[in-house]
Parts: C-alpha cells; sequence; structure tokens
C-alpha cells in the first residue's frame, strides 16, 4: 500500500519531533519508516543526494531517537551522509526542499544547523574517536548521558576506528557503538540466541550474581582462585562457541550484542534499551540493507550512493555527460595497463567513481579496493613501487588529504615512482567544505620531490598520465569533478607538459591552471568588449612553476586556480617571478567554502568570467 492510500496520516512536515516519537506504538512506527521512505524518495529524486544509505537506515535511526534522549545523549554519525532520517525525527524535514542547496540545509550533521548535530563528520571512520573524547569529557565532569556513534562496516576498514575502539575497550567508559551493518544479509534464524544472550549479559541480576560468585571463591585459600579462573576460561570457552562474530569486540572490552534485524524495529528498541542497562562500552551489530524499500536502489545501491537529481520511476539521472575527467582516466589507465604489466590500479573504497571499474574488469588482480584507508592506500602503493611496479592511486581530493604523511615520507622522501591521480579536485558543490578539493594545490606542491599537472580536458589527463608512467618519480594530476572535453579520435600530441600560450595580448595576461581555461576564455571575451586585450596560459605544470611564457613586466598577470590562494599556484609563480612582476593571485579564500552548485559558488566568491572581468577593470581604471 502507499503512503498516500492511507487516510488520516499526518505530513512528515506536520509531526513534532523528536516527541512525538515518545507516544507512538511499534505499528506507528512501522507506518512512519514507510513514509519516511516515501519521502527521502520524493524529496532526493528532485534534489540530489545519498539516498541508498539512508534508506537502510530508517527502522535504526528511529529507534534511537525513541530509546536516546537527543541532544542531551549524543547520536554521532559517522560519515555523515547517512544522517538525513536522523535530521527529520529531529525537526528538519521542511528543510528538504534546500537540501544541499546554497544557504540550505545540509547533507551532513552540522553543529549551526541543530543541537541534535552534536558533531560534525564528512569523513570516514571519525566517530568513535569523536565519541571517546566526549566520553572522557562527560566522565571528567561527572554528568550522566548516552554518547552513541553510528559506524557502517565500511567505516570499520579504517584504521583510525581500530584504535579508537582499542581506547574505549581500555578505558571502560560507557559508550554504546552502533554497527551499522550493511553488507550482509539478514538470516531469518540469527535472532533468537544473541537476544537471549544480550538479556542475560546485561541484566543487572546476572552481574551482580557474576561478582558475588568470584569474590565467595577468590576467599578460599588455596584453591579458590584457581576455581574462579577455571570458570572464567569456562565462560570464554562458551562465548566463543557462541559468539561468533563478536569475539574481536568481547576481547576489545566491549558487551557485544547482535547480529539484530535493523529493519525490525521492536527488535532494535529492544537491543537498545539492553545496551543502556550494560556497564562499560557495548557494540550493538545491526543488520540492514542499502536502498531498503526502493527496489531500483537496493539492486544498485553504489549508483544511489551519491546521486543527482533522477526519475523516481526508473531511476535514471535526469542529466548525463557522455564523458567524465574520472571515466577518461579509467579508460587510459587501462590502456597503460594493456601496454605495461607493471601498471596497477589503487583505490580507497572508491573503485566505480574513480574510473578504476574497467581496470577490474580486466584485470582484477592488479587493482587493489583496500577499503576506507587512505594511509594504508598510499604506503601500500609505496610498496609496490618499491618493488618495480607502477601503481595509479585513484583518490578524491579532499580524501588523499587523510594520508598526507604517508604521501611525504613513504612516497616523497623515497622519490617513489608513484602516480596520484586526484578526483574531485576544487570545489565539488553541494556535498559542502568536508568534500571540497580545494586544498590539494597547496599542500602537495610544497613537496620536495613531487611534480603537481593540472589538464584542462580529457586529451591532457590522458598524455600527462603517460608521462607520468614515464617519470619514475612522484607525480600528481588534479582534475575536477564532472563532465570534460574529449576527443577520442583525436589524441593529444604534446611532447611535454609545459605551458601553453593559447593567444596573446597587449594588456594583461590570465593564467588558468587545469580547469579554469573555459573561465579564462570567457574573461578574454568579456574583456574585449570593454577595449581591454587579454592573453591566456594555459598552465599545466604547477609544480615545477614553468615561467617560459611570461613576457614584459609591464603587464600584469592575473592567475586564475579551482583552489585556495594561500599556498596556491599564483603565490609560488609570484614568488618564483620576482616582485617586479604585478602578478594577482585568484582563488578560493582562507576560510571553508560551504556547499552550493559550482556555479552558484564561482559567482559568490568572485571567480566566474564576469567577476574576474569586472575586478580586471576596476584595477584599470586605479591604474590609469
Amino acid at each position: 500500500m502507499k503512503i498516500k492510500e492511507i487516510k488520516n496520516i499526518k505530513e512528515i512536515t506536520d509531526y513534532d519531533f523528536p516527541q512525538d516519537l515518545n507516544k507512538m506504538s511499534t505499528e506507528e512506527l512501522e507506518l512512519l519508516a514507510l513514509q519516511i521512505r516515501d519521502f527521502l524518495l520524493t524529496k532526493v529524486s528532485r534534489t540530489g543526494g545519498h539516498l541508498a544509505s539512508n534508506l537502510g537506515i530508517v527502522e535504526l535511526t528511529i529507534a534511537l531517537h525513541k530509546v536516546f534522549d537527543s541532544p542531551k545523549d549524543k547520536i554521532i554519525w559517522d560519515v555523515g551522509h547517512q544522517s538525513y532520517v536522523h535530521k527529520i525525527l529531529t525537526g528538519r524535514a521542511k528543510g528538504f526542499d534546500e537540501l544541499r542547496q546554497n544557504d540550505g540545509m545540509s547533507g551532513f550533521p552540522k553543529r549551526r544547523e541543530s543541537p541534535h548535530d552534536v558533531y560534525e563528520t564528512g569523513h570516514s571512520s571519525t566517530s568513535l574517536s569523536a565519541a571517546a573524547g566526549m566520553a572522557a569529557a562527560r566522565d571528567l565532569k561527572k554528568d550522566k548521558y548516552e554518547i552513541i556513534p553510528v559506524i557502517g562496516d565500511g567505516s570499520l576498514t579504517g584504521g583510525m576506528a581500530y584504535e579508537a575502539l582499542n581506547n574505549i575497550g581500555s578505558r571502560k567508559s560507557k559508550v554504546i557503538v552502533i554497527l551499522n551493518d550493511n553488507g550482509m544479509s539478514i538470516s531469518k534464524n540469527i535472532g533468537s540466541v544473541p537476544r537471549h544472550l544480550g538479556k542475560l549479559r546485561t541484566s543487572r541480576k546476572y552481574v551482580d550474581t557474576k561478582n558475588e560468585v568470584r569474590m565467595v571463591l577468590d576467599r578460599i585459600p588455596g584453591i579458590g582462585a584457581g576455581i574462579s579462573q577455571m570458570l572464567v576460561g569456562a565462560k570464554h570457552s562458551l562465548k566463543y562457541i557462541l559468539l561468533s562474530g563478536g569475539i574481536m569486540f568481547e576481547e576489545l572490552g566491549f558487551t557485544y550484542l547482535g547480529p539484530i534485524n535493523g529493519h525490525n524495529i521492536e527488535d532494535v528498541i529492544g537491543s537498545l534499551k539492553q545496551a543502556k542497562k550494560a556497564d562499560g562500552p557495548v557494540l550493538v551489530h545491526v543488520m540492514t540493507k542499502k536502498g531498503k524499500g526502493y527496489r531500483n536502489a537496493e539492486k544498485n545501491p553504489g549508483k544511489f550512493h551519491g546521486i543527482g537529481p533522477f526519475d523516481k520511476e526508473t531511476g535514471e539521472a535526469l542529466k548525463k555527460s557522455e564523458y567524465s575527467f574520472s571515466s577518461v582516466m579509467g579508460e587510459k589507465l587501462l590502456s597503460l595497463a594493456d601496454k605495461d604489466e607493471r601498471v596497477v590500479g589503487i583505490t580507497a573504497a572508491m573503485e566505480s567513481a574513480t574510473g578504476l571499474g574497467p581496470l577490474h574488469d580486466r584485470y582484477p588482480k592488479r587493482c587493489f579496493d583496500v577499503g576506507i584507508a587512505e594511509a594504508h592506500a598510499v604506503t601500500f602503493a609505496a610498496g609496490l613501487a618499491a618493488s618495480g611496479m607502477k601503481p595509479f592511486v585513484a583518490i578524491y581530493s579532499s580524501f588523499l588529504q587523510r594520508a598526507y604523511d604517508q604521501i611525504i615520507v613513504d612516497v616523497c622522501l623515497q622519490n617513489l615512482p608513484v602516480v596520484f591521480t586526484v578526483d574531485r579536485a576544487g570545489v565539488v558543490g553541494e556535498d559542502g567544505e568536508t568534500h571540497h578539493g580545494v586544498f590539494d594545490l597547496a599542500y602537495l606542491s610544497i613537496l620536495p620531490n613531487m611534480t603537481v599537472l593540472a589538464p584542462a580536458d580529457g586529451n591532457d589527463l590522458q598524455f600527462m598520465m603517460e608521462y607520468a608512467l614515464s617519470m619514475n618519480k612522484p607525480v600528481a594530476i588534479r582534475y575536477p569533478r564532472g563532465e570534460c572535453a574529449f576527443d577520442k579520435e583525436k589524441p593529444a600530441d604534446y611532447k611535454d607538459v609545459r605551458n601553453i600560450r593559447i593567444v596573446s595580448g597587449k594588456d594583461v595576461d590570465l593564467w588558468a591552471v587545469g580547469n579554469m581555461l573555459d573561465t579564462a576564455e570567457k574573461t578574454r571575451d568579456l574583456l574585449k568588449e570593454r577595449g581591454i586585450e587579454a592573453g591566456i596560459v594555459r598552465v599545466r605544470s604547477v609544480k615545477p612553476v614553468d615561467l617560459t611564457l611570461l613576457g614584459d613586466d609591464a603587464v600584469p598577470v592575473y592567475t586564475i586556480e579551482d583552489g585556495v590562494v594561500s599556498g596556491g599556484y599564483g603565490e609560488k609563480m609570484a614568488a618564483a617571478a620576482g616582485y617586479d612582476y604585478r602578478i594577482h593571485a585568484l582563488g578560493w579564500p582562507d576560510h571553508f567554502v560551504e556547499q552550493g552548485a559550482v556555479s552558484e559558488l564561482f559567482r559568490r566568491y568572485g571567480l566566474d568570467s564576469v567577476s574576474i572581468a569586472e575586478r580586471i577593470c576596476e584595477d584599470f581604471e586605479k591604474t590609469t
């Protein structure tokens, strides 16, 4: 039955959440779950966003807000893209019309947006460390509330999560970890024994009796301690037999509850209530299905992980592009792998998104997905390179930040031939601050032995990949999200990666880094209408800085880059050229750029062609 066919049901926006959850029966909560899924599908199909993960966590989120008292109790969402249901249940359903838009509601937890968003997340595997810190602060201040990090099985591939688990378990401070496991199917027969053991382990009577028996046995002279240890050993043996997958967590100091059917609200609520009774750290293992309730997302959850506007009946995207930088990179990497057996690809849980799918299909043993573990990915690549292989590491710019020490010490210090194909460089739009890749030009180009390249189109990217393979040293090739110009029938015939002069101009020079070439060409046309002749240089080599095309020092130069000004290409060019030249660096400011459509962000921060032309005209008026 469809939600709209049910009579006398409130609209999602008419509820008083989270207070209304306290009044609702199990049956009403189950109906609410259906209603939330329908609401999410309708809204996200219009705005785009992260759909599959949110459809899969509906019942779990309802149960969390039913059992715990947010924001007094602290719910922390790892990664954060699965917080849509949390936002609905904390009174923000009306914000979904402007989800991920300029000045609208974020697709991630934001402390400024609601007191229920207690911690901001956008990268993986951080929730447990944050929870450990919050628990320590709570205990030091002698406060009383629960701390509940929600982490997915994918995020547990990140080493930081295990560091936090070890820390929480050793401190014995109360933290209730929710493991949202959507990587496995739910078996019908998994519930009864874990539920029984959970009730037994968390019952006050059981805990008190266990402690009393141990104290009595320990007092018996000679043999008491031995019997006590024997019983402990027997308990551990039974635990190994019955708990199977929970052993690791038990050994880390957690009480393990599960696995639980995450789509059975009654079971999830019962388990969360058991967790509240327990002393010390608890891990509740909840099994869910990505894309639950929407057939297209259930069949292809990867496609609906993060998606633009789509037709909700067919599941097809409303906007399609023939070529993206990612797809062009993947096509070229496969071609290089065909010719050179040393070529391998590495990604951190982003195989399809970064374009490595074709390589994996043809050469599965030469394509490595290491999970959400960027630091490991880079050092893994260093090990491959040190052993004679030619690794290409495909990672989003903002995620590559998580492996900075490994880039420095394991790759650059040893001058190893690792090629970084830095995807989603520059602003990426609606995902906002945690996903914009605006720092890579600055943080990569300061490293010794590193070459940094910026293609303007797909043909340039493919040539740079060939060039990087021949370099036998670290190379980073950074390119933006989305579509690119690419002529498959006319491969680039460049001889090297030096800059290229597109056109000369007597009044001003525009040096466009990588994908900013189109903006420079539009700016030139606007300036021509104002009587200003502008030249254009296509900047391909960010490091080393190529100044061979720098002309008369009387002609002002404006560098245009999709990266931060501070430490970016413009500043490096000015330092290399000497301060006799008038070099004006145009890029992103020294603060975190908010979410919004890419075109709107460029306009807002004066990096679109109209704004740049106005800026140059104003400068000319001041100097004439």
